[in-house]
């Protein structure tokens, strides 16, 4: 290695350590430590994996559960599915009892009491890791460390979130296949900024990355871009949950020139058929927004439209009305663009009528795809807190289904989740058949939304208590 980083000792092994982290550890215990991201490489296991990697560690990045013995691991967990994984409480528990330590991370980390509770790792990093898992390496948790969580004498002893990352840092370790990895049609998702203006009560980005954006140099994001393609990356999508928040205001006004010049740059190296920028908020759009995404990406938006009732959209805290979400789709049609959307059923409260309400606005509006998920109490959000507040009886994920398809048991979300799909595909533009084939798979893909969504919910339950 080159250049003037802070030397350690492993053993008799002098290591230099490089770039923005080597001052965070005075020496390295192990030289070689394994990061897991379960079945597809996100972009944060990679980011992990690049500071261990600046900082001297010998890093193996995987997506299976699999590691040496008494190699230190750092779990990065995406899905609170993962927190009841049979086959990932069964990893953590023989790897410690091989002697290697386990250190869990990612958005699960928002809840530490379940993850340590589940799970049983060493430790938890809470928030943003970047600088709490080097600590967490080189001296176990303790109290002087902050974004750490685990459990002493029986109980949970958590030293609070981590403060936010700084945003330069070094380029992501990136594994040599990543160019057959399909996420949504791209080979990975950049990170351009963190921090979210809005507050979407199922959402959540702005708890764990707060509602102040905090955007990279362009530099930085572009040089990222080249080395994703240079080790074999396809296609890259626009990560950090609005894509057009990339250096907005403070107030969170689109600074929409700047935006372009971001998917002009990432154009510029991989062809603009092999960039996409599709989670736009319906109002942080532009004439100039909509302009640059189709001139530099595969000209689609991907909108979180949610319901078309406005009662459950306030419920929601989108921050918009039906009517505004109908305006963005027309105008990212004058701009020539294709629009997908996302909408959720199975809000606790969401009546029948305010159901119909989502079905009409499909139909209104000719979407060009749509996707349907029924409502996930993703813990630490106001979503969550209304589950545990709504009793079984009352809530759609447990009500049974008793109208047109009764004979499919099917629960009311489940029904509606069913139902929403086949209708919006008599409404997309051109033929879109619902054969016995089509049928079917969104059959067997409701109940298991419905089944990992009660999953979740009794999880909730257990730890916190609900009605």
């Amino acid at each position: 290695m080159q250049g003037s980083g802070r030397r350690t000792v492993v053993g008799k092994v002098p290591v230099v350590m490089e770039g923005l982290y080597a001052s965070v550890i005075p020496k390295i215990q192990y030289m070689r430590v394994t990061v897991i991201s379960p079945e597809i490489h996100t972009y944060g296991a990679m980011l992990i994996g690049g500071v261990l990697r600046d900082a001297g560690y010998e890093v193996d990045l995987k997506t299976e559960l699999a590691a040496r013995e008494a190699t230190p691991v750092l779990l990065s967990l995406y899905s609170t599915q993962h927190l009841i994984s049979p086959a990932i409480r069964h990893f953590v528990a023989a790897h410690r009892a091989a002697g290697g330590a386990v250190y869990v991370g990612g958005p699960v980390s928002a809840a530490p009491e379940i993850v340590l509770g589940e799970l049983s790792p060493d430790a938890v990093c809470v928030g943003e890791g970047e600088e709490t898992v080097l600590r967490l390496l080189e001296e176990g948790p303790h109290e002087g460390i902050s974004g750490c969580a685990w459990t002493d004498k029986g109980a949970m002893r958590f030293t609070g979130p981590a403060p936010p990352a700084p945003m330069h840092r070094p380029l992501p370790l990136i594994p040599p296949d990543i160019g057959s990895q399909d996420i949504r049609g791209a080979s990975a998702y950049i990170e351009t900024h963190r921090g979210c203006i809005g507050a979407c009560t199922f959402c959540q980005v702005p708890r764990f990355f707060g509602r102040s954006v905090r955007s990279r140099d362009l530099g930085d994001v572009l040089a990222e871009v080249q080395a994703f393609k240079d080790a074999g990356a396809k296609r890259l999508s626009v990560s950090g949950g609005t894509g057009s928040l990339y250096c907005c205001s403070p107030d969170g006004a689109v600074n929409d020139e700047v935006f372009a010049a971001l998917l002009e740059g990432m154009a510029a190296i991989m062809g603009p058929k092999n960039i996409s920028s599709p989670d736009i908020r319906v109002d942080c759009i532009s004439d100039t927004v909509l302009d640059a995404i189709r001139d530099y990406t595969i000209g689609w938006v991907f909108f979180g439209l949610e319901s078309g009732s406005n009662r459950v959209l306030r419920l929601m805290g989108k921050g918009v009305t039906a009517e505004v979400a109908a305006r963005g789709v027309e105008a990212c049609r004058e701009h020539g663009l294709k629009v997908a959307g996302s909408f959720i059923v199975g809000y606790p409260t969401e009546t029948e009528e305010e159901y119909e309400e989502t079905r009409d606005f499909i139909a209104m509006n000719s979407l060009d795809d749509v996707f349907v998920s029924i409502a996930e109490p993703i813990p630490s959000t106001p979503l969550a807190d209304l589950v545990l507040r709504t009793p079984r009886e009352e809530n759609p994920v447990y009500m049974p289904h008793t109208g047109e398809y009764s004979s499919l048991h099917l629960t009311e979300a489940e029904a509606r989740s069913f139902d929403l799909q086949q209708h919006a595909d008599l409404f997309k533009p051109g033929l879109h058949v619902v054969t016995d084939e089509v049928f079917s798979a969104y059959l067997a893909g409701v109940r298991k939304d419905g089944e990992d969504v009660r999953r979740v919910t009794e999880l909730l339950f257990s730890y916190y208590g609900g009605r």
